[in-house]
């Protein structure tokens, strides 16, 4: 009968243990519980934490700034070179052209070193010292008549003229010939009726260029004393004067001779301040 199971269900609901008594009764609907476990870090993971966010220190920034300068200064360098090179695009015959005119500077320099060599032989092994010195002086003087001007020349060279119908050349242009010419060996370059000297100086005027202060009409006639063979390709070569002028729609012509006279002459100067040292 239920009157008389009820007690003794009651009697052993009260003999079970005490820990079975105290453990705690969890809902029938309650979730099982999660395991809070952090799982392991890839390589790429780790690395992409170290990299972000960024933590710069101030010798780290100032180290990758001056890296940015650095590079930054190598890159335009570089550019610089490529687009300045006239050579790139030269061709095979023109490039032949300027190994030889390179070829020939270093065989004057030679010359003029053995030249020398010989005259200090020449003082030293004569037996009248006094007049080998005497004519060396006197064939220097020429020499240095000649550059400075004020001695009229003649040899074999070249003729240049430059006809500028638009009025776009200008003085610097100018100057550029004469600073290849020179660079070619030339020894004695005038200029309409203005010899060229170290002295030299050209500027612009309005329709035209002056030469040490004097305006020089056009067309520009150079008169070039030196070795044809060298001065002709100076001007001819890639990216040089003769391209540059006609760049600017000038007519550049340029013809060898034989005989060239430069008598344009300068007056000789006495300096104020300098005397010679052996005075």
């Amino acid at each position: 009968m239920a009157t008389d199971e009820t007690p003794g269900n009651d009697n052993r609901r009260r003999e079970l243990p005490a820990e079975v008594q105290s453990a705690p009764v969890e809902p029938a609907d309650s979730a099982a519980p999660v395991q809070d476990e952090q799982q392991p870090l890839t390589g790429r993971q780790r690395l992409l934490e170290g990299l972000w966010p960024p933590r710069v220190t101030r010798p780290q920034l100032i180290v990758a700034l001056l890296l940015f300068v650095l590079g930054l200064g190598l890159a335009i360098q570089v550019r610089s070179n490529n687009d300045s090179s006239a050579l790139r695009g030269a061709r095979q015959e023109d490039l032949v052209r300027i190994l030889d005119e390179l070829d020939d500077r270093t065989q004057r320099l030679e010359d003029e070193k053995q030249r020398l060599e010989d005259q200090r032989t020449g003082l030293e092994n004569s037996s009248d010292q006094a007049e080998e010195a005497r004519k060396q002086t006197v064939e220097k003087e020429r020499q240095l008549g000649i550059l400075a001007g004020t001695v009229a020349a003649q040899g074999p060279g070249i003729t240049l003229t430059i006809d500028d119908k638009k009025g776009s050349v200008e003085a610097d242009m100018l100057l550029d010939a004469i600073q290849e010419l020179r660079a070619a060996g030339a020894e004695a370059i005038q200029i309409n009726d203005v010899r060229v000297v170290a002295s030299t100086y050209l500027s612009d005027t309005d329709g035209g260029v002056r030469v040490d202060g004097r305006k020089v009409g056009k067309p520009y006639r150079f008169k070039v004393i030196g070795k044809p063979q060298d001065l002709e390709p100076a001007l001819n070569i890639p990216g040089g004067v003769v391209q540059t002028l006609e760049k600017e729609q000038a007519t550049v012509t340029v013809a060898r001779a034989e005989k060239v006279v430069v008598d344009a002459l300068r007056p000789a100067k006495r300096p104020d301040y300098a005397r010679s040292s052996s005075q």
